[in-house]
């Protein structure tokens, strides 16, 4: 029974984006070691910002600075 937690910061991700990381987790699973997706477990967890920091600094002041973990669209 293999278990995933996933843990991000609650920044508006959709339903559909948390039914995909679900999937997706659970299709890797599959594919890589060949467990069975009927017993894979995936945990998505938000996390508020101001309880997640990286660099020393809160993640919500690092929002505020402008400093973000977006994907650039380059």
């Amino acid at each position: 029974m293999p278990y995933v937690k996933i843990e991000l910061t609650r920044e508006g991700v959709t339903r559909e984006q948390k039914q995909q990381l679900i999937a997706g987790v659970t299709n890797l699973i599959s594919d890589i070691l060949g467990k069975d997706p009927n017993l894979t477990h995936v945990v998505l967890q938000e996390i508020e910002l101001d309880n997640w920091g990286f660099a020393g600094e809160q993640v919500s002041v690092l929002r505020e600075k402008s400093i973000t973990a977006q994907k650039s669209n380059s």
